[in-house]
């Protein structure tokens, strides 16, 4: 088996992979876009359909039709019927999940940061000590 051979089923299986991506790693991935960050951010304020998320940006229907696309596989936002209207809503609830990922390496850092802090008040300690020493 050929190098080509083994790149043409590395692709295969990452693709296969990636299509039964888990909620999480599906809404990192919507989350990756800054377009898709703005929308949410639009849709944190109200339901609104394409038009109305166009306008902000320089982009296409069919370009923010994609970028929705993406973040109602990942499940943080739906799409209503109201008539001839079509609102996105966004759902928030895969956001938790992110926080909750994210929540221990929040505290971590948090402690890194409180130790560094106390480690930093000990040197101004000593510093002043010292200072007081010179004189």
């Amino acid at each position: 088996m050929g190098l080509d051979s083994y790149i043409a089923i590395w692709k295969y299986s990452y693709v296969e992979i990636n299509e039964q991506a888990d909620p999480l790693s599906l809404a990192f991935g919507a989350l990756a876009d800054p377009t898709r960050r703005a929308i949410l951010t639009r849709l944190a304020s109200g339901d609104a359909d394409v038009s109305e998320l166009m306008k902000p940006f320089a982009l296409s229907q069919p370009t923010i039709s994609k970028h929705l696309n993406v973040l109602e596989r990942a499940g943080l936002v739906r799409r209503g019927r109201d008539a001839q209207r079509r609102p996105r809503t966004l759902v928030a609830v895969p956001l938790k999940d992110i926080a909750d990922w994210v929540e221990p390496f929040r505290r971590f850092w948090e402690g890194k940061f409180a130790s560094l802090d106390d480690y930093l008040k000990e040197m101004q300690k000593k510093g002043k000590k010292r200072e007081r020493a010179k004189r």
